[in-house]
């Protein structure tokens, strides 16, 4: 059954909260707020829809899609599914990546099986994989930037064969010139473990992200307003509590700092007329085509479908935001517009949470568990009003 969203066209009553954004923050928070406060909350989206970029949607093909890219959601914390599961049953998560080198996938992030195909050795042991990285490492004991922090870590062939390109794909920036944290995310493992992440819990919303975040905010204090870009509105709503703006911080600012650059994606969906058409999840391509990766979500979702869709993902420097460029003078600046936000949070009651507005790369688990923590900032400071 479709969660049953109280959709308004306008304005027309007074609100506790007023919610820039409808993604993943905007619903945590809302949620909380309605529950366990009983406030009445509006959230404004300028997109038709909700769940932000963990929007998925049927196909025309009827095949269910992730529209703005695969969201693998993972944690460690028990907590935390206990919360999300009052809005959702699961399906495992079968989140297998393979990087397409010189005409063979191979299982990435590297691992053992990883080192044994490419190196041609099938029988080799983690210990003599272990040697066999400290022989093709290059010694530097503090990396300033993700080429050395590769280079440290396996070495110039394996740097370059699934690294190199497609980190310039992806960011259009050479990994000498980004920080260490880019392609430090990325594990390299001495075992045969496959698996895209090595959390405890791997997991994917039965039936789909859009219906457990519409099951969140299915609630009789809760409004949603979408087609609507706040800054067109934030004059006419004067929430008797607090606002809290999920949209890019500069933009809150009317970019009077400049310009915060975001990394861009387009996506291209192709229907194919069988139930599988890859044999994982994700195929990365990093030294081939003009896209980064090809996804197919069904592997994830479960779903079962005579067609499959694909979904090939395009970097660009132009459009939605979805990257913040790890930068030395873009952290600079994010500190500066910091610096406002704060002061608009503690003058005008103003929280500023997720990855447009912290201008910070969050995970999905990450996401939520920054929105239940401003949740709890705004529930202590206005409890006794």
């Amino acid at each position: 059954m479709s969660p049953q969203i109280n959709l308004v066209t306008e304005i027309n009553k007074e609100y506790d909260i007023v919610i820039a954004g409808a993604g993943p923050v905007g619903c945590v928070i809302a949620e909380r707020l309605a529950s366990e406060c009983d406030y009445k909350v509006l959230i404004v989206d300028k997109r038709a829809h909700i769940a932000g970029n963990c929007f998925d949607t049927h196909h025309e093909s009827g095949v269910l899609i992730h529209r703005y890219g695969p969201h693998y959601f993972r944690t460690n914390k028990q907590e935390l599914i206990d919360y999300l599961s009052k809005f959702t049953e699961w399906v495992p998560g079968n989140y297998i990546v393979k990087s397409s080198v010189g005409g063979e996938l191979y299982p990435f992030p590297i691992n053992l099986l990883t080192l044994r195909q490419f190196f041609k050795k099938p029988e080799m042991t983690s210990e003599e994989a272990a040697d066999l990285l400290a022989s093709l490492r290059l010694d530097i004991a503090e990396p300033a930037n993700s080429e050395e922090f590769v280079l440290s870590r396996v070495g110039k062939e394996m740097y370059e064969s699934f690294y190199l390109g497609y980190t310039l794909k992806q960011w259009a920036i050479h990994p000498r010139d980004l920080a260490p944290s880019v392609c430090g995310r990325i594990p390299v493992r001495l075992n045969t473990d496959s698996r895209y992440v090595d959390h405890q819990f791997q997991l994917t919303p039965a039936a789909g992200f859009s219906t457990m975040f519409g099951n969140m905010i299915s609630h009789p204090n809760i409004d949603v307003l979408l087609n609507t870009d706040f800054g067109n509105i934030k004059i006419e709503v004067n929430p008797t509590i607090a606002t809290v703006y999920t949209g890019p911080v500069d933009e809150y600012f009317d970019f009077n700092l400049g310009k915060l650059p975001w990394r861009s994606l387009e996506f291209e969906f192709k229907e194919k007329p069988v139930e599988v058409f890859q044999e994982c999840v994700q195929i990365n391509y990093p030294n081939e085509h003009d896209y980064t990766r090809s996804v197919e979500i069904k592997h994830v979702t479960g779903q079962q479908h005579p067609h499959t869709v694909i979904s090939y993902e395009f970097p660009c420097a132009e459009g939605d935001p979805y990257y913040p460029i790890p930068m030395e003078e873009n952290a600079n600046l994010y500190e500066r517009y910091k610096l406002l936000a704060d002061a608009e949070t503690e003058k005008n009651n103003v929280y500023f949470c997720g990855r447009l507005a912290e201008y910070k790369y969050f995970n999905t688990d990450e996401v939520i568990e920054r929105a239940l923590n401003t949740f709890n900032l705004i529930r202590k400071r206005y409890e006794h009003k």
